[in-house]
């Protein structure tokens, strides 16, 4: 799942070297690079999940990554913008087998909140990859164009090849593959959309992550250019990730005992009541680094606290077409997410404000979707 993460942050740092390169006037246009990426993935999954349900979960892992590879290297000759956002949507369908595949052999593994502990150390290392990929990708621009950036992809994903021959076990026996068809498909599909647990999780991890992706798309802008932190740049981003992934160890270790709505409600309505207060802020003093960094931290820390949880209770209902359902699952959430990541992005205006109201109502309407996802049950996960 790390290579999501890595294909998005390590290239952060050369934004604005891709901006100036390739003449883009319009400085927005260039967060564009971060949303094609999802853009794929959120296309890609659902033809990675349905497959990974009928070949296995490996066989979908290999072909993934080729895709990636050749994406990479479509990315690495590009020399206009067109190009170069044609082959961060042939990455991010790449993308999608290990994204897809990762989710689905978790739960052909596990179940309830031994799925939840587990989803949430994988989350935790694809958190923690955001803490360091901005400093790799600022160590590379040291001694590379920013294209050797992509250059350290192509190594990653063939690593990444050679390491699942070698340790990973198929996890789906061929008695339990589903062949693919396209009412099965839409079996399936009609099955998640229509279980009110999985579909309201579902939302609320779309919203989430669109407000994510919201801050991923400016961030360059923020710290290099509103508040000039130059190549110190990865410092503060890698920071902020280690908050999410310092919530995700801690939420592994507290899910058993209080389980995932507990902790997820909770975290939703701290992000809540935290932007209201920075909101309020905003209106009356000019907002330094530190203030912003603060209401981050506790921002990041809430959401390594629902990302693992989010993605565990969608699924816990979905064992029997897994596959199906990790496809559905974050293709809608990541299409979701596009749309609003991008739209808070291009609402960037110099000012975090955008940043600000887009945390505090995607996550306002997360909370009101997770507490419905679990009305009239008798018992919470």
């Amino acid at each position: 799942m790390a290579i999501v993460a890595l294909s998005i942050d390590a290239l952060l740092p050369a934004l604005g070297l891709i901006t100036q390169e390739l003449g883009i006037i319009n400085a927005n246009q260039t967060q564009l690079v971060i949303s094609m990426l999802f853009l794929g993935l959120a296309l890609g999954q659902l033809i990675c999940g349905p497959l990974s349900d009928a070949l296995g979960r490996k066989p979908v892992l290999y072909s993934g990554l080729v895709v990636y590879l050749f994406g990479t290297i479509v990315c690495f000759f590009s020399s206009n913008i067109t190009t170069l956002l044609i082959g961060r949507v042939i990455q991010g369908l790449g993308c999608a087998g290990p994204y897809v595949s990762s989710v689905s052999l978790v739960r052909d593994k596990f179940e309830g909140r031994g799925m939840a502990k587990i989803m949430s150390l994988v989350m935790m290392i694809f958190v923690l990859v955001p803490a360091f990929a901005p400093i790799l990708g600022q160590a590379v621009l040291f001694v590379s164009p920013w294209r050797g950036i992509f250059a350290v992809y192509l190594f990653y994903a063939l690593l990444i090849m050679v390491w699942i021959n070698i340790r990973l076990p198929e996890t789906l026996p061929k008695e339990q593959r589903i062949p693919f068809t396209v009412d099965g498909f839409i079996a399936g599909f009609k099955e998640v959309v229509s279980n009110r647990v999985t579909i309201s999780i579902t939302l609320a991890t779309g919203l989430s992550f669109g407000s994510f992706i919201g801050y991923l798309n400016s961030s360059q802008q923020i710290f290099q250019v509103q508040f000039e932190t130059g190549k110190m740049f990865s410092l503060y981003f890698g920071s902020l990730a280690l908050a999410l992934g310092a919530a995700s160890m801690l939420n592994s270790r507290l899910v058993e005992r209080l389980g995932m709505y507990h902790l997820a409600s909770r975290a939703y309505l701290a992000i809540v009541l935290t932007s209201i207060a920075f909101t309020v802020i905003q209106f009356y003093v000019n907002i330094h680094l530190w203030m912003f960094m603060t209401y981050m931290l506790i921002l990041f820390f809430n959401l390594g606290m629902v990302f693992g949880n989010l993605n565990a209770m969608a699924m816990e209902p979905m064992g029997h077409v897994a596959g199906i359902a990790a496809a559905v699952i974050g293709s809608v959430s990541s299409m979701m997410s596009i749309i609003i990541g991008t739209t808070i992005g291009q609402l960037y205006n110099k000012t975090v404000m955008p940043l600000t109201g887009g945390f505090l109502l995607m996550s306002s309407l997360a909370l009101i979707l997770l507490y419905y996802s679990q009305r009239h049950k008798e018992e919470s996960f």
